[in-house]
């Protein structure tokens, strides 16, 4: 009896032993991946925010510190810095409503072609490997292969639609400022949805089908299945698809610079921030730009988790 009794509080610091042991080799197999994150990630970050206190320049001589001068400064010729600078609120402007329009669109589009791949439709299967093509070309090679197809004179857009008796004229879509950031939001709805509808697709395989099955002999309908029980539980990966793909267009840059270039009419923060710093090179100015940025993206990221989970919590209760 004496041995049995022991036994448990002489296991206890065995256990305590294992379990620390446990930690420390965590520790140490994350480690190169924390190291790499730190060099990648975290080092550059730092690098940047020293840079914005600064009037570093590739054309001037020794960087000075000059404090928050590059973000908001005043002297006789009235506000100065980034945050009072009309073309980046310009930019600020162009970046929410391409994220918009595009991260709502490419959700709503890739969600109904995420239920298409999972039904047991004749030639669904056929589909998923169609799908990946626009994902899977290089941005910059869709962007050019689309300015040649929007191209005025000869381009494949405007022979379809003058065949199909739409438009009576060519159309210039990438010189008409009317016209730029629609072309442009386009082109990423094309190439992007696919990324959306795969991620959602990955969350509805999860979904038992006893539920549906449950559903089907209650006599509950399609459309109140979906918005039952589909949705909800499909929910959590289609926030995750949002995040990723509202972070992704926040800082979108190649699309818009293959097809436009740096204009007024399609300057995203990334492009502004590009045009600074090699035009220009204001090293300082357009580091500050990229500390507004990722401030901005972060309070939005936050948001966006805050408001899923307690839709989420709601939802469980």
């Amino acid at each position: 009896m004496h041995d049995t009794a022991s036994t448990p509080a002489a296991s206890a610091p065995r256990g305590l032993t294992l379990q620390r042991r446990r930690v420390i080799w965590a520790w140490v197999f994350m480690s190169p991946v924390l190291i790499a994150l730190i060099l990648v990630a975290l080092w550059p970050l730092v690098t940047t925010f020293i840079n914005s206190l600064t009037n570093a320049s590739f054309f001037g001589g020794q960087a000075r510190f000059v404090g928050l001068h590059n973000f908001l400064h005043h002297n006789q010729n009235g506000w100065g810095g980034v945050l009072a600078s009309s073309e980046w609120w310009r930019a600020v402007r162009n970046t929410a409503l391409f994220t918009v329009v595009t991260v709502t669109t490419e959700t709503l589009v890739g969600l109904m072609l995420a239920l298409v791949l999972d039904s047991n439709l004749r030639g669904s299967r056929p589909l998923r490997a169609a799908v990946l093509i626009p994902w899977a070309i290089p941005t910059v090679v869709s962007s050019e292969i689309w300015s040649w197809m929007l191209q005025q004179q000869g381009g494949i857009i405007n022979v379809l639609l003058m065949n199909a008796h739409l438009i009576h004229q060519p159309i210039d879509w990438l010189s008409n400022p009317a016209l730029m950031l629609p072309a442009v939001m386009m082109v990423d709805i094309w190439k992007t949805t696919p990324f959306m509808a795969l991620l959602i697709l990955a969350g509805l395989q999860t979904i038992p089908q006893d539920i549906y099955e449950a559903a089907r002999v209650d006599g509950v309908g399609p459309l109140k299945t979906f918005w039952r029980i589909t949705l909800p539980l499909v929910w959590p990966a289609v926030l995750v698809a949002v995040i990723f793909r509202m972070l992704d267009a926040l800082r979108v840059f190649d699309v818009i610079y293959v097809m436009t270039g740096a204009v007024p009419q399609t300057e995203t923060m990334a492009v502004y921030i590009q045009n600074h710093l090699v035009s220009f090179g204001e090293i300082g100015y357009a580091s500050a730009a990229s500390v507004v940025m990722f401030l901005f993206m972060a309070v939005l990221l936050a948001l966006i988790i805050w408001g899923g989970r307690k839709r989420l919590l709601g939802e469980s209760r």
